[in-house]
């Protein structure tokens, strides 16, 4: 994933309203952001959308006297960068000293601890045959 997008918090905001919907024009886009968040300027996305298209996040194509963006890469994909990048930088990659720190910070639920274990148990390798089986 080293050629992935690094994507900003702001940019974000900006691919999530672009996956909600796409193709979108940049007015559909800057709507749906107003929506969430009033406060959004429509000349700060249009600049933020510019740089997602220039950092190959989205695509742009140009309708008469507007741009319609797609993105280029999925959110699924941009989550596990971002994971790998956190879990990289912050814990050192290693997996148990970041769920022992969420855990100490946040204890979870019982709802959430069942749906952890469950996802814990599928992840188990099948057990190994003995050598009758």
């Amino acid at each position: 994933m080293k050629n992935f997008p690094r994507i900003s918090e702001t940019e974000w905001e900006v691919m999530r309203a672009v996956w909600a919907g796409h193709p979108a024009t940049a007015g559909e886009i800057i709507e749906r952001l107003a929506a969430g968040d009033p406060s959004w300027h429509p000349k700060t996305a249009r600049t933020l959308l510019a740089r997602l298209v220039k950092k190959r996040a989205l695509s742009s194509q140009p309708d008469g006297r507007r741009y319609v963006y797609e993105p280029l890469v999925t959110e699924q994909a941009c989550i596990a960068a971002a994971s790998a990048s956190f879990l990289d930088r912050v814990f050192g990659g290693a997996l148990q000293p970041l769920l022992a720190h969420f855990v100490a910070s946040r204890p979870p639920t019982p709802a959430e601890l069942a749906a952890l274990r469950r996802i814990l148990d599928g992840s188990k390798p099948p057990p190994k045959k003995g050598p009758k089986g």
